[in-house]
């Protein structure tokens, strides 16, 4: 039986008078790629905001290998193993792609203020893993050609890897995905695809809003689907595909979508 990575318990979030996310408990085992999907508005991006304690969550639990999160800082999730993506772009436009991965690699620094400041062997020794970390996982990631480009003078499919390539850096056991094909065309779609089913294929536990239905059934172990802030089905693709609430409210007719 696979080992539970993170475990969500009637979680909710409210804005005020609105319930954002009502109730939501959801597991990601080691090792799965797992998919929340849902309408738009329907509380998707904000169950990873609630996760990552970028906003705090009204009630509930959240675990991650089995310890409380929900009260960290933001900036300590990181250390935790965890790393993300975001919807909107969140890159440093003036750095250059190695500084940008770069920063992904600190989370995991060892180096206190004083070592920083006097810049000693540590530091030192430290800035170097974790260059090294950055080229190799732009190498993974198949940007190498614009490792000193700067960022905010590429085209988005480019700034989408360098950002799949800054949260790698942190060295995950748990991988955020928020819409990472939005705003792509087809050619850019099929590169961060591919480094995706990459990321899968080494091991690294996924967990990913999409609303790219092809990519979701291609590389998801279990969906999870969300309307209204609550939870309305969880399954297998297959089993989420012939779901009839999902398809009323969500997918659409059943014989428009070719996974039924």
């Amino acid at each position: 039986m696979k080992k539970t990575v993170l475990l969500l318990e009637s979680v909710s979030k409210h804005f005020g008078g609105l319930a954002a996310v009502s109730e939501v408990s959801l597991s990601v085992n080691d090792g799965e790629v797992v998919s929340l999907i849902g309408p738009n508005g329907a509380g998707k991006t904000t169950q990873l905001n609630i996760v990552t304690n970028l906003i705090p969550l009204s009630s509930g639990k959240v675990l991650f290998e089995g310890e409380r999160i929900d009260s960290l800082p933001s900036y300590r999730i990181p250390g935790k193993g965890i790393a993300r993506t975001f919807q909107i772009l969140r890159l440093p436009q003036k750095l250059s792609v190695i500084e940008n991965v770069a920063i992904g690699a600190h989370s995991w620094s060892q180096c206190g203020i004083v070592s920083i400041l006097l810049r000693s062997p540590k530091m030192r020794s430290e800035e170097r893993l974790i260059l090294e970390k950055a080229k190799e996982v732009i190498h993974f990631v198949g940007i190498e050609e614009y490792m000193n480009a700067i960022t905010g003078h590429l085209p988005l499919g480019i700034q989408r890897l360098v950002e799949l390539a800054r949260a790698l850096a942190c060295v995950p056991r748990l991988l955020f995905l928020d819409e990472v094909t939005t705003g792509l065309n087809f050619q850019e779609r099929q590169k961060v695809i591919a480094v995706i089913q990459r990321i899968k294929e080494s091991g690294t536990t996924i967990f990913m809003v999409a609303h790219d239905m092809s990519f979701v059934m291609e590389l998801s172990s279990r969906v999870y689907v969300l309307n209204f802030g609550r939870k309305i089905a969880e399954g297998s693709p297959e089993e989420i595909g012939r779901n009839q609430e999902v398809i009323d409210v969500y997918l659409g007719r059943r014989d428009t979508y070719a996974g039924a």
